[in-house]
């Protein structure tokens, strides 16, 4: 790294979160200082944000900040998902225009594709078919974001990029079952089975629907890399590169876990995409792909989850 890269003030909105923390890891790992708010700041408040960036001046910006959940949280607040992220990127998003931020990266997602197009999913497919409607709200708000940095680009010359990753999963998830995605809630049910000696664990749906997993510190060095080499107004795809079926991640987590009971698939409980894999091909071709193969990742994931359930709730 460049002594003058040393030298940016790098603001992480949502540091706090899985996502916002394992950037600021990678980025302590590699000799970046991150700059941090004094207090706590509702980015969904336009007064608030540009205050902040008024007192941080940052020259680098991630936006990973966003309302996030599984299939019940998206189906049971669908405002909430489309409003509070709707309002974070519009409020950070220009307040980095406002005070000239060199460059923004915008996390999306991979539910921003048409629930019909072709697998796996190409950047080509963005806005080329219907969503998925269980998540509609939140890859609404989502696609805006993107939308929104475009603009800034074109009208304004910015260097705002998107990226679309595949599942995350890692430390700080959240492994609330009303509101978690489907890894972590499948992981916290099976460890609460092998806990209080169940011999059954309920998984939701029929288990054959077919997700691409990445671990959260490979989203982060992507992000960086990114950061470093990528400046097209394009999004641009993450992803491990291969999906594995709702039914094969519980018995990976059952393994990794010791769990010795059983599942039962409760088909009442809905699916989501039947698939969702990313064509992530674009960015293996300028130099960059993941490192953490998903058993070490789910027994990585699981330790840190030992080592901090007394404060998961």
């Amino acid at each position: 790294m460049e002594a003058n890269q040393r030298d940016l003030r790098i603001y992480v909105a949502g540091h706090t979160g899985m996502v916002g923390s394992a950037i600021c890891r990678k980025l302590s790992q590699h000799g970046y200082s991150t700059v941090r708010p004094n207090s706590r700041v509702d980015l969904r408040d336009q007064k608030q944000t540009m205050d902040l960036f008024s007192q941080l001046k940052p020259d680098w910006v991630f936006l990973a900040a966003a309302k996030v959940g599984g299939i019940y949280a998206n189906m049971t607040y669908p405002a909430e998902f489309i409003y509070d992220n709707s309002m974070i990127q519009s409020n950070v998003i220009h307040a980095s225009y406002v005070h000239k931020v060199k460059k923004l990266l915008f996390l999306g997602s991979s539910c921003i594709y048409p629930k019909d197009a072709p697998q796996p999913f190409k950047e080509e497919h963005f806005l080329c078919g219907y969503l998925e409607k269980s998540n509609e709200p939140y890859a609404v708000s989502k696609i805006a974001g993107i939308i929104m940095c475009q603009s800034y680009n074109r009208q304004y010359g910015t260097n705002f990029i998107s990226i679309m990753p595949a599942n995350l999963y890692g430390p700080e998830d959240r492994f609330n079952l009303a509101n978690s995605h489907v890894l972590p809630a499948i992981l916290r049910k099976i460890h609460e089975g092998k806990r209080t000696g169940a011999e059954e664990v309920e998984i939701w749906g029929t288990g054959t629907p077919r997700r691409e997993f990445l671990y959260v510190d490979d989203l982060a060095d992507a992000c960086l890399f990114l950061m470093n080499n990528y400046n097209s107004s394009e999004i641009i795809n993450v992803g491990a590169g291969d999906d594995v079926t709702i039914k094969e991640i519980a018995y990976l987590i059952k393994d990794v876990a010791g769990y010795e009971g059983q599942f039962k698939f409760n088909v009442d409980m809905p699916d989501g995409m039947a698939r969702k894999l990313l064509d992530s091909s674009r960015l293996t071709n300028i130099g960059w792909k993941p490192s953490v193969p998903l058993r070490k990742g789910l027994e990585l994931t699981y330790k840190w989850f030992l080592e901090n359930e007394w404060r998961i709730k």
